[in-house]
């Protein structure tokens, strides 16, 4: 019974990664107005990189900010209902482009490139805003962690991550496993078409023919991660980046969303992690979900909606005094 049981879990973890992405490429979720948001940033290798994403503003001095996951970008389906939920709650949303997501070819990024993040949240354009929220999702919820534990904007009150890996060797070796395959093709898929937009108009690490052939995620940091960012390789950029030895150092409320069946971030690879979380780290974990994809209705234990991002931005604005 326990094993059938652990199956239908298992099944579902799938189905809920695959199904929102498939339903959202045959109707794409609709969102309230939305401007651009542009900023240029310093960069040591390029002299300067632009930034894109769409600030949904809001009668609210409170400004929710979503980063999305590893080959995403603004228009994902979760980041698209994290924008809705802020909505739904009054306040103002940014949807972020990681550098180079908005295929422009500007750059290419990285699970600890926290310089971006810091830099827009002291945009002028965001100076109206006296709260600031931070939502990540997989690798996006690594970088909102990391800055959180580093020197953060003042106005941050509050951070969550819903399905991030936190060590990143073992993710990395996680996904590279031949059972996720598929997962691990898509994702690659997405950063290719990122780094082929980057090649025709910039000197990169690699040339595209032989980035295009990589097939892990380990073979990717070790030769275009490393070599971009400095590191010596990718024990050296795992070692240096990964926020799990960081995570005693967190400045604010921080909260992590994991998925017990998630097919893309094990949950093995997390356990040894946030078994031991004290304050201002919350955990909570889901049975029925998959990576950063959920059933309509999930009980978090928090107020507010039963959706996943709705209790997400209760929370937040609950710990940021909102």
């Amino acid at each position: 019974m326990v094993d059938r049981k652990n199956r239908v879990f298992s099944f579902l973890g799938h189905w809920f990664t695959i199904a929102p992405v498939a339903r959202h490429t045959l109707a794409p979720r609709r969102v309230s107005a939305s401007v651009p948001f542009r900023l240029t940033v310093p960069d040591t290798k390029y002299g300067e990189v632009r930034l894109s994403g769409r600030l949904h503003h809001a009668a609210s001095d409170t400004l929710l900010v979503v980063v999305h996951g590893l080959g995403g970008d603004v228009r994902s389906h979760y980041v698209l209902s994290a924008s809705a939920a802020a909505e739904a709650a009054g306040i103002a949303s940014l949807r972020v482009n990681l550098r180079g997501s908005d295929r422009t070819g500007e750059d290419i990024y990285h699970a600890a490139l926290t310089q971006d993040l810091h830099a827009i949240l002291a945009s002028a354009e965001l100076s109206r805003y006296s709260r600031i929220l931070l939502l990540g999702y997989s690798l996006g919820g690594h970088i909102v962690l990391r800055a959180a534990t580093e020197s953060l904007d003042p106005r941050v009150r509050a951070v969550a991550a819903v399905c991030p890996p936190l060590d990143l060797f073992v993710g990395a070796r996680a996904i590279d496993e031949p059972a996720r395959l598929v997962y691990r093709r898509h994702v690659l898929s997405a950063i290719k078409e990122i780094y082929a937009e980057v090649a025709g108009r910039r000197p990169v690490p690699l040339p595209l023919a032989e980035a295009r052939r990589i097939a892990t995620i380990r073979d990717w940091d070790e030769h275009i991660v490393a070599p971009r960012f400095g590191f010596r390789g990718a024990d050296h950029y795992y070692g240096e980046s990964s926020v799990a030895p960081r995570l005693a150092t967190l400045a604010v409320p921080s909260l992590v969303v994991a998925a017990a069946h998630d097919p893309m971030v094990p949950a093995h690879t997390l356990l040894p992690i946030l078994s031991g979380a004290r304050p201002p780290l919350e955990v909570r974990w889901i049975d029925r979900g998959g990576h950063v994809g959920f059933p309509a209705r999930v009980d978090l234990g928090f107020p507010g909606p039963g959706g996943l991002e709705d209790q997400v931005v209760a929370w937040l604005q609950g710990r940021a005094g909102a």
